[in-house]
């Protein structure tokens, strides 16, 4: 089979050959700030030299948010197995970005070094196949910038306060939003308000619902 290689544009674009010398690459997906436009269409064009067919992405500068905002998009057009993560092409933080990306979407990621790929490892289960849809329906009721009290909530999500509670705060058998670290919760005068971390945000933006995708 050959690959779909989803490639973060950085100072090391070079790696992106390493790689296509382990895994038959059908095609690569290049995310590129900005300011590595240039860069991202010199590698294109090599790629085009091999018959490798390229596309760019274009990212702003919350390269975080977009890392999985871009990842979830493309996640949705192909099938998990047929993606592969190149993170070795990236500077520190689109490196960063990517790999975290690719671990809460459950995809292959590979780095370089000292010329070798380096295959890493694979988490079993995605981020986002460990959230319940209830879990789901909470934090896109959430905030970001303002915390809900938990009677505010379930008036949103339409669910009782005591399941609230579970959904956040989880139990021994089973991890809650609170231990993911995708909610903040502070406490006054005993009421509980929460709001959706900054993981949260992001992993909400990316999200894509499983029967979505092919």
């Amino acid at each position: 089979m050959s690959y779909t290689v989803i490639a973060p544009v950085g100072d090391n674009l070079k790696h992106a050959f390493v790689g296509m010398k382990e895994f038959p690459t059908e095609k690569f997906m290049l995310i590129s700030p900005s300011n590595k436009l240039k860069n991202a269409q010199d590698l294109k064009n090599k790629l085009e030299e091999f018959t490798i067919k390229s596309e760019i992405i274009q990212i702003n500068d919350n390269i975080m948010e977009e890392m999985f905002r871009v990842f979830g998009k493309i996640c949705s057009l192909y099938k998990n197995d047929d993606l592969l993560v190149n993170i070795a092409t990236g500077d520190s933080i689109s490196t960063c970005a990517a790999l975290s990306a690719a671990f809460a979407n459950g995809l292959k990621a590979f780095g370089v070094m000292d010329n070798k790929v380096m295959l890493l490892p694979i988490m079993k289960l995605s981020y986002y196949n460990e959230l319940t849809e209830s879990k789901m329906k909470i934090l896109r009721c959430l905030d970001a910038e303002d915390y809900l009290s938990l009677k505010e909530l379930s008036e949103k999500t339409k669910m009782s306060i005591s399941l609230l509670s579970y959904h956040i705060n989880g139990n021994y058998k089973h991890r809650g939003l609170k231990e993911f670290r995708l909610v903040d919760i502070k406490e006054k005068k005993k009421i509980l308000f929460v709001k959706l971390s900054k993981m949260g945000y992001i992993l909400l933006k990316g999200y894509i619902k499983p029967n979505d995708k092919k």
